[in-house]
């Protein structure tokens, strides 16, 4: 045993203050592949083999020394402490026995001078990997090969079968009576009731390695499996116990160094909670430990977002808790404790993602004075700022809803069904689907280049706008429900009068010199917004409706470019997004380069940029923008979601700009499948390819219902702002159109 010495295991160097070995324990043989144990004052570790020796953590004195308990006649493979404090349990298992101590008689007998004895639970079982007490420490879960052993003090109570490769760890249900669950190297986690050995339920092969760790999240009773290849899966366990969903999944990767061409997976060893009270802003938010064989990880479960990140040397993670951090080499005979000051560890690592002062491009623009123009009795110029705090520009005023009241006789608890009232048959895929304001039209744009308006009811015949000669890209209305807004891969745009199928303004080929991935009515019908290529223009318009039979062919409306606003180091814009129900300056854009940026069109410049938002461009980004008929507080305005092909749904937070939770679940590996919230900014509603559309609830990372009956994938969906009722539409060449009706 080695005196505590100021020691960071990290290549880049750390701080003192962030990490202190406070002792080191040198052994005869090698401890890399066993089970470790600690608790809040105490761990357990095996010396020279078959050895058992307990530390006090919280005996800072310089006499003080290690309790050594000795059984076993094998190296012991596994240790777990008991979860009840009087009396302190501790198992101990090897090929020979399971012992189970108790650290009070043991402390007393060694202070006698006695030899400290404990009582032998199972004998002879095989290799054991994994141990572990039952919630009331009267039984012990021993993983021995392909078996999990149900020990008490007199005999084996059940032995469970069904894994057909070791089992690697098993863990204790503690909302569901008599519920074990256990996740083997056979790549699949069983779950079991341990009284009776009934299996409950077993899952598929989920990953090609095997399943090494495992935790439980009793907050949002979640399952949560390591593997050796990095890869960590999320599972909800549902009440009823009759079925496990899958939900999400995690991958542990090296970060690429200069001149690396492979990027390697490290192996998820150990999965421990993580004191949620030094996540400052986030306290809702559950954060986990994740130790692997290069270093030790802290995981945002709710974005599934790296927080901080210690590396070491040599040494693989085995147990760790809040303070505290057991570690066991793997090329030396030796046995770390570190303490982690968690709060400094933190602040040394938070990223700063703002790129403001120096960094903020500027435009040379006009358009301030068509915003000062438009807003001289309303709003002052503001410039905008990211802060906790200080309300960004655009987001001071509310939006025009200030009439209107939530509904504040509704329980916490109701529960939402949802049933299909509606089916309209149409012939080709839907690309773009959009409310009115008021919730009484529809609009739908077609890859048949014709746009579709239907009542929200979906009576009657829809009034149909043809006059592109490509596949419509996008669809907007305007702010006073008058007029629409298509744009096509034919390189034009075109502006539709609700009550006439000819196009009020026609902007074509020339002005363009790419297709027009999305347009919109943009700061209450002021200008139009529309991108193009690597870049997004604002255009000024009129729009003029008579008719002159001598000059009939002649457009009377008028637009014009007001200023073009580039997107750095991007060669096409995948999404934008801007807000025109109410003013607001700010512009969200994203490339295909996997880059999210903040233009602020106040000071008509680019004010922020996210690098690899997502793992693939993203293709749709969704602001909340509410309705008018509901109301949300101010700082709900700051939030947007942005989704990705094969990487879920992210919901960001204008004042921080950080990936603040993760939705996964629905299936969407190769359609752009779409997103839309609630007005009432508390729903999330996503499209997926198992032709069906869930709905996510906004605070928590697990979908709340699977709407199925689809014959499709569902593309795009969209609520109605009016009545609560959210439509879906999928992907089919007889496409069924239907309205899911919510009842509250």
């Amino acid at each position: 045993m080695e005196s505590p010495v100021d020691l960071c295991f990290t290549e880049e160097g750390c701080s003192h203050d962030i990490v202190l070995e406070k002792q080191v324990f040198r052994s005869k043989v090698p401890e890399s592949h066993v089970q470790l144990a600690c608790n809040l004052h105490y761990c357990a570790f095996p010396l020279n083999g078959n050895e058992l020796c307990i530390w006090n953590t919280g005996d800072s004195s310089a006499h003080h020394q290690p309790l050594h308990l000795v059984g076993h006649h094998h190296s012991i493979t596994a240790l777990a402490f008991g979860s009840k404090i009087n009396p302190l349990l501790v198992c101990s298992a090897s090929c020979d026995y399971v012992i189970v101590w108790n650290l009070d008689e043991c402390s007393k007998k060694a202070l006698q001078g006695l030899m400290p004895r404990g009582i032998v639970i199972g004998t002879l079982l095989g290799m054991v990997l994994y141990v572990r007490f039952s919630p009331d420490d009267q039984a012990v879960a021993v993983c021995a090969g392909n078996r999990i052993y149900m020990l008490n003090n007199e005999a084996i109570l059940t032995e469970l079968e069904g894994h057909l490769a070791p089992v690697t760890a098993a863990e204790f249900c503690t909302w569901e009576r008599n519920m074990l669950i256990s996740v083997s190297e056979d790549r699949s986690f069983k779950v079991w009731d341990y009284c009776t050995g009934l299996l409950i339920y077993q899952s598929a092969v989920l990953t090609a390695f095997p399943l090494l760790s495992l935790f439980i999240d009793e907050e949002n009773k979640q399952i949560i499996t390591g593997c050796a290849d990095g890869q960590s899966d999320n599972s909800r366990c549902l009440s009823s116990l009759d079925q496990i969903q899958k939900f999400s999944k995690l991958y542990l990767t090296n970060d690429r160094r200069p001149g690396e061409t492979v990027e390697t997976t490290l192996p998820v060893l150990r999965i421990e909670h993580c004191d949620q009270s030094i996540n400052v802003g986030r306290e809702e938010n559950l954060c986990l430990w994740i130790g692997s064989s290069t270093g030790l990880f802290i995981i945002n479960l709710a974005n599934f977002e790296l927080e901080a990140v210690l590396h070491y040397k040599g040494m693989i993670i085995k147990y760790l808790i809040t303070v505290f951090c057991l570690l066991t080499s793997m090329f030396e005979n030796t046995i770390a404790l570190l303490e982690i000051n968690l709060a400094a560890l933190m602040r040394s690592q938070q990223s700063d993602f703002l790129l403001c002062g120096k960094e903020k491009r500027k435009f040379s623009t006009k358009s301030s004075s068509y915003f000062n123009a438009g807003m001289k009795d309303t709003m002052k110029d503001q410039s905008l700022v990211f802060h906790s705090k200080i309300k960004s520009s655009g987001y001071t005023t509310a939006p025009q809803m200030t009439m209107f009241s939530p509904k504040t006789n509704l329980k916490k608890n109701n529960k939402i069904e949802w049933k299909s009232s509606y089916t309209l048959l149409t012939t080709h895929k839907p690309v773009g689907n959009l409310f009115t304001g008021d919730g009484e039209l529809l609009a739908c744009g077609l890859a048949d280049k014709s746009l579709l308006v239907f009542n929200s009811n979906l009576t009657g015949t829809p009034a149909v706008f043809s006059g592109h000669d490509g596949a419509i890209n996008s669809v907007g209305w305007s702010h006073d429900k008058r007029w629409l807004v298509s744009a096509s891969e034919d390189r034009t745009l075109r502006i539709w009068s609700v009550r006439n199928t000819e196009p009020a303004l026609f902007l074509g080929k020339e002005m363009f010199h790419k297709s027009i991935r999305f347009a919109q009515f943009y700061y209450i019908d002021t200008f139009i917004l529309l991108c193009c290529g690597a870049e997004f223009h604002l255009l000024s318009y009129y729009l003029d409706m008579s008719k002159d039979d001598l000059k009939r062919y002649k457009q009377k409306s008028i637009c014009k470019s007001v200023q073009k606003f580039p997107m750095a180091s991007t060669v096409e814009i995948t999404s934008l997004s801007a807000i025109n129900d109410f003013y607001s300056y700010i512009i969200l854009a994203a490339g295909s380069n996997r880059t999210l940026e903040v233009f602020d069109l106040n000071a008509g410049c680019s004010a922020a940029v996210i690098p690899d938002a997502h793992s693939r461009s993203v293709h749709q980004i969704c602001q909340n923008k509410g309705s008018a008929f509901s109301t949300q507080p101010l700082e709900a305005y700051n939030l947007f979601m942005t989704t990705a092909t094969g990487d879920g749904i992210k919901l960001w937070d204008l004042r921080t700009l950080r990936c603040e939770r993760r939705f996964e679940g629905h299936i969407n590996r190769c359609h752009p499948c779409g997103i839309s919230v609630s007005p009432c900014g508390q729903f999330i509603a996503c499209g997926s390819e198992d032709k069906s559309a869930y709905i996510y609830e906004m605070r928590s990372s697990t979908f709340s219902h699977k709407l199925a009956g689809h014959t499709e994938s569902v593309i795009n969906v969209a609520f109605s702002p009016s009545s609560p009722q959210v439509h879906f539409f999928p992907l089919s060449f007889f496409l069924s159109f239907k309205c899911i009706q919510a009842s509250w």
